[in-house]
């Protein structure tokens, strides 16, 4: 029993300054953080962001804020639109394939597209990318892909933010998120707003998932199916890995002259809900749209998809975009003219639909 007051003798315990007295120091990147390796990679991130500077840039990858000159003498009354969004589990087919320079131009183009449905042209972009171990050559591989996006899409990568998390992710895993800001001049928002029955509906295609559904198609193919990214199916013409990490395009091109000219009512970007939920988002009081089936050609991808899990069809025009990544809503006046510049751009076009009276919903014919 001890004595109150007296100190206790504990010859085979060691107290704090006798454990660092026979420690060897201890850093940052004994807890999993390497410094140099982030310094690495902001330098490579350096040299790539340059290539997607212009004239309205102020400051250099590596300030702690990025400076953009927004003087817009050309508008009326410029107005900013702002998103952002990330890749969801595509990113789980690339670890798996081992691809990562396709992500980051996925993750523009989403966001570019957001942007877009409200007339914004994209003037530039930020990423976060957070890691649990960093490897300088994936973060530059997903920059590569964020730089061709940025320069398809004539946006400047600004700045962002790369975060070396141990112990937070899983080994060989990452996240990335995107932030875009673009300009659109007040008088030319697209909102909506004039959207009326008997307008149009025209889509732009797709080419495979883009960003969503990716949880659901992961279940069918490698659980339920059985296959691995490196599985080759006659069906699609390529491997699953292949087919899943096609691109999300941008629609901007395409659409880009149309903007000024007053022709297009209404767009959505067709991302999660599908036609189903993404449409209503732009439709005002009083309005809903029909939709004839068969009247654009559904991806093969779909079809497998469908098949494989015995997928009602309701949940795959929810899920899915079902090869349909852009709606543009126009009077039905303006559709030849619409519909013959698109081609010029190289973009396809189908009419798939009309504008009716109802309760901001989309039923399919």
């Amino acid at each position: 029993m001890a004595i109150l007051g007296r100190p206790q003798n504990h010859p085979h315990k060691k107290g704090p300054s006798q454990q660092n007295s026979m420690t060897k120091p201890i850093g940052y990147r004994d807890a999993g953080v390497d410094i140099d390796a982030a310094t690495r990679a902001t330098e490579k991130i350096k040299e790539l962001a340059r290539q997607t500077f212009n004239d309205r840039t102020l400051s250099e990858i590596g300030s702690f804020g990025g400076m953009f000159d927004a003087s817009f003498s050309e508008l009326r009354h410029p107005v900013l639109v702002a998103s952002a969004d990330g890749i969801g589990t595509k990113l789980k087919i690339a670890f798996l394939a081992g691809i990562h320079n396709t992500v980051g131009r996925d993750l523009v183009n989403h966001c570019v597209n957001d942007i877009l449905v409200q007339g914004a042209r994209p003037l530039f972009f930020l990423d976060y990318f957070a890691t649990g171990k960093l490897s300088t050559e994936v973060v530059a591989s997903v920059i590569e892909g964020l730089v061709a996006g940025c320069r398809e899409n004539g946006c400047v990568l600004l700045g962002g933010e790369t975060a070396e998390m141990p112990g937070f992710y899983l080994a060989g895993e990452y996240d990335v998120a995107g932030f875009i800001v673009g300009v659109v001049d007040r008088e030319k928002v697209i909102d909506g707003k004039q959207i009326l029955p008997g307008d149009r509906l025209l889509a732009l295609p797709s080419v495979g998932l883009h960003t969503n559904g990716y949880s659901l198609a992961r279940k069918l193919f490698f659980e339920i199916a059985g296959y691995d990214v490196n599985s080759r199916i006659e069906e699609l013409g390529s491997t699953i890995g292949e087919t899943l990490l096609q691109p999300h395009i941008s629609y901007f091109q395409p659409l880009a002259d149309l903007l000024d000219k007053g022709l297009i009512k209404g767009l959505a970007h067709i991302t999660g809900g599908g036609l189903t939920d993404n449409i209503p988002r732009i439709l005002p009081e009083g309005t809903a749209v029909t939709i004839k089936k068969n009247s654009w050609p559904i991806l093969p991808v779909f079809e497998l998809l469908q098949r494989i899990g015995n997928v009602s069809e309701a949940e795959m025009y929810r899920t899915f975009n079902m090869g349909v990544g852009m709606v543009i809503v126009c009077s039905e006046r303006d559709v030849l003219q619409v519909s013959e510049h698109l081609p010029t751009c190289g973009s396809t076009v189908y009419e798939i639909g009309l504008v009716t009276s109802g309760r901001q919903e989309v039923i399919f014919e």
